[in-house]
């Protein structure tokens, strides 16, 4: 993968050069200092991944993320935990706070290795995974993958909320985790699997779904649902 750098502190940018020169994986295009000289970079260069700080002069890295459409895949490194649930709503591969091991920057390079291939395989087999059918009572409903909002354990049931209908299924919460494309659902609390692509905005310990009420994250889910 081709990387760049964008970070301000200069021992904090040596350490990532290190770290990048120790993997064969990695090839690095250039390292900046603000997210501004970056750009240029970004817009002419094939740039698969970029280490990228969140204070920086100029155009903080929330607000870089904020100004890209297409951003390559990103990792956080940063000294301060304070925004890793907003880091979420970009699609961020990893948060890494400072100061990190070799160990802990290798997990969060093979993890946006892992989403490159994940991409490709999606790509090649999209049209096995656009709907799907949910078995209520006696009849089989086929949903749109996309229209699912979320989903919510009731008692000996399970909600499936969509767009525009609510469907009840006998099949538990778990089973439907186990069975779902974790690139698209994730389950945030005892009771609910929400489609992250229907984010409209996390907010302390909720999380908002389009055209939806609140939904709570569980404290046992939280740590995986940020690092994810």
């Amino acid at each position: 993968m081709n990387c760049i750098i964008i970070e301000d502190q200069l021992p904090a940018q040596r350490i990532l050069k290190k770290y990048i020169e120790d993997i064969n994986t990695l090839t690095l295009l250039g390292a900046f200092t603000d997210a501004i000289e970056a750009l240029q970079t970004i817009k002419t260069d094939q740039v698969d991944l970029v280490f990228l700080d969140i204070h920086l002069p100029k155009l903080s890295g929330m607000d870089f993320l904020k100004s890209l459409s297409n951003p390559p895949k990103v990792i956080l490194t940063t000294a301060f935990p304070d925004y890793a649930l907003e880091s979420y709503e970009f699609n961020v591969v990893d948060y890494l706070l400072k100061p990190f091991s070799f160990q802990r920057f290798i997990q969060a390079v093979n993890k946006a290795s892992e989403l490159g291939k994940q991409k490709t395989i999606s790509t090649d087999n999209s049209a096995q995974k656009k709907e799907l059918y949910i078995k209520s009572g006696y009849d089989l409903i086929r949903v749109k993958i996309d229209s699912i909002l979320f989903f919510k354990s009731d008692a000996d049931y399970v909600e499936i909320h969509t767009t525009n209908k609510k469907i009840l299924s006998s099949e538990s919460l778990s089973n439907w985790e186990s069975n779902l494309d974790t690139r698209q659902f994730t389950r945030i609390h005892k009771s609910y699997i929400i489609n992250t692509q229907k984010i409209d905005k996390i907010s302390g310990n909720h999380v908002f779904i389009t055209g939806s009420e609140k939904i709570p994250i569980g404290r046992a889910y939280k740590a995986a649902f940020i690092q994810n």
